[in-house]
């Protein structure tokens, strides 16, 4: 194990959660756009929610390797995170009665975005905390590394 991998780990997690924090700007950004993509039929169709899904990071082979054959049977150490993809959340549209809106249709129903701003402010909440907890995590590394420095001279 490198010396700094509880700082690479931090820095994974963040990178993460700063993307958490895009998309959830996205989702509120577009919480009233009708129009974001056609469709197959060749209709617009309104913003759907975007998630990000993320997983363990262990990209070695060797890591796979010490796993499957147990050398490492007390080993917890991870390798952080990452973002395995980006999915767009599949609850249907809200349905809201504005006949006066340029894509209500003939009841006089439109189709807003699956977006809820309560929930995406959660999710604000929620990967801020994260990125703050691993900010300190990062600095309490660093605090480390920087005496164990000062203890060599």
């Amino acid at each position: 194990m490198s010396m700094f991998h509880s700082m690479n780990t931090s820095a994974s997690a963040l990178t993460a959660q700063r993307l958490r924090m895009d998309l959830v700007s996205s989702n509120i950004a577009n919480a009233q756009t009708t129009r974001a993509r056609l469709n197959v039929d060749g209709e617009y169709e309104p913003y759907r929610r975007k998630l990000a899904v993320l997983q363990p990071d262990e990209q070695s082979f060797q890591s796979h390797l010490q796993r499957a054959s147990n050398i490492e049977k007390n080993s917890s150490v991870g390798n952080g995170v990452r973002v395995q993809n980006i999915v767009e959340d599949d609850e249907p549209f809200k349905q809201v009665y504005n006949p006066l809106h340029p894509d209500a249709n003939a009841e006089g129903f439109v189709q807003l975005p699956n977006v809820d701003p309560l929930q995406e402010m959660i999710d604000l909440m929620g990967s801020t905390r994260s990125y703050e907890a691993n900010v300190t995590a990062l600095n309490a590394s660093k605090g480390m590394l920087m005496k164990a420095l000062e203890i060599g001279k």
